[in-house]
């Protein structure tokens, strides 16, 4: 995904906690994740820091969709 892509997505992001699913062009599900805050996790997959890692480029090169599951508190 392209920052500019992720910046039309960004602002989207609830702040609560919930999971995350990022989708390939196939809309296939490559990765799930879960985090406290949604906003504060999925922007750290494109800060600079992150996005060094080989594995993780690799991974938001490949996104082109992120869907959301917010939950009422971060043991559901």
């Amino acid at each position: 995904m392209e920052k500019e892509q992720f910046k039309e997505i960004q602002s989207s992001i609830p702040q609560e906690p919930g999971i995350y699913q990022y989708f390939d062009i196939d809309g296939k599900i490559i990765y799930v994740g879960k985090a406290k805050n949604l906003k504060n996790r999925v922007n750290s997959y494109f800060s600079k820091i992150q996005y060094e890692n080989r594995k993780t480029q690799v991974l938001v090169k490949n996104i082109v969709d992120i869907r959301f599951i917010v939950v009422n508190n971060e043991l559901e």
